[in-house]
């Protein structure tokens, strides 16, 4: 990426961002509600007893569907194959934007809207695809191991890309990556787009100091593991006309926690121990797919990221084994809904 000065020769833009290539080797898992009860022991030992295990990457999340658990190769190795537990047959690469400092962005916007168009669409446009994971701390963009050498030539242009060893950052460049690559290969195809659905939950993003994870211990355990309790399924049909979702989200990540929940479940937390931003803000939810959406479709996450994007609208995405979530700012719902709405109405008319 070169500019041309006026009375001399080309020299180099610098790059505002660096795209780090995180040291896990991840899988994808989903672990069926009936069948919870056999991983309860070892889902408890990586949560709560880091001094067991090795693992330095472990993320649950539980939907209506299933409990979507994304972790490196030491923690999947606790995970006894059964007929309860399915895994995406793929290695993940975990990737992080950080801003180098030497530019300031004129956007207020946090989470994926910082990345639509830098990494989210170019990648989407290359048939890369992606598996979101936002945390309170960052956003965490999975790509396949397979496609690694079209993700670094498809950015590199954009991005200072380095890949973490052992704890050393080292500069990578496309030419040091196997099958240097253009393309993916693939027909362009239009991207499907899926139905949304917005439930009336409000949602909090939080953390907690790893230290005080014990005091939160009964509680979490009961959270987790204990919400599609009889008594609680018979108040949820209750509640249903209020169409709200069960989601929470746990991750711990390189000896950092992050809490996704709704403020139903926040209540049952002591307030003191969980932080939030200092805005202490609310989020509404953009559950994506009418159907489980699989891994194989590309832009699912671009088509939601691009318009929030346009709108400077911040947004957190995780996604899960089955469905997208994408969690935006309560004041921004409504412009939300409406543009949502109206990409759906210009795919029906096209």
């Amino acid at each position: 990426m070169y500019e041309q000065p006026t009375g001399g020769a080309a020299f180099p833009v610098p790059k505002t961002m660096d795209l780090h290539i995180l040291d896990h080797r991840l899988r994808v898992t989903s672990i069926s509600k009936n069948g919870l009860v056999s991983y309860t022991h070892p889902l408890i030992k990586l949560i709560f007893l880091r001094n067991r295990t090795r693992c330095k990457f472990f993320s649950l999340t539980e939907t209506p569907e299933n409990y979507t658990v994304v972790l490196d190769e030491e923690g999947f190795k606790e995970l006894q194959p059964s007929e309860h537990l399915q895994v995406e047959s793929s290695v993940w690469l975990p990737l992080n934007v950080v801003s180098n400092g030497s530019v300031s962005s004129s956007s207020q916007a946090v989470g994926v809207t910082k990345i639509a168009k830098s990494v989210i669409a170019p990648l989407a446009q290359q048939h890369v695809s992606v598996f979101m994971l936002s945390t309170y701390q960052t956003d965490f963009i999975l790509v396949r191991e397979k496609d690694l050498s079209v993700v670094i030539s498809t950015l590199e242009e954009e991005f200072n890309i380095y890949k973490e060893v052992e704890g050393e950052s080292v500069p990578v460049h496309c030419q040091d990556v196997s099958n240097g690559l253009q393309k993916n290969g693939k027909e362009a195809l239009q991207p499907t787009v899926h139905p949304v659905l917005i439930p009336q939950n409000q949602f909090c993003v939080m953390s907690l100091d790893p230290d005080t994870l014990p005091s939160i211990a009964t509680t979490l355990i009961d959270v987790l593991f204990y919400s599609n309790s009889p008594k609680e399924d018979s108040q949820l049909s209750a509640n249903q006309d209020l169409d709200c979702i069960q989601f929470f989200s746990f991750s711990l990540i390189d000896g950092y926690i992050s809490l996704v929940m709704d403020t139903e479940a926040q209540r049952r937390f002591p307030a003191d121990l969980l932080f939030t931003s200092s805005s202490g803000e609310l989020w509404r939810m953009v559950r994506i797919g009418g159907q489980p959406l699989g891994f194989d479709e590309c832009g699912i996450v671009a088509q939601i990221s691009q318009p929030l994007a346009e709108g400077d609208i911040s947004a957190y995405y995780i996604s899960t084994f089955s469905f997208d979530h994408a969690l935006v700012p309560e004041e921004d719902i409504v412009s939300v809904t409406d543009m949502l709405h109206h990409q759906r109405k210009e795919a029906a008319a096209s």
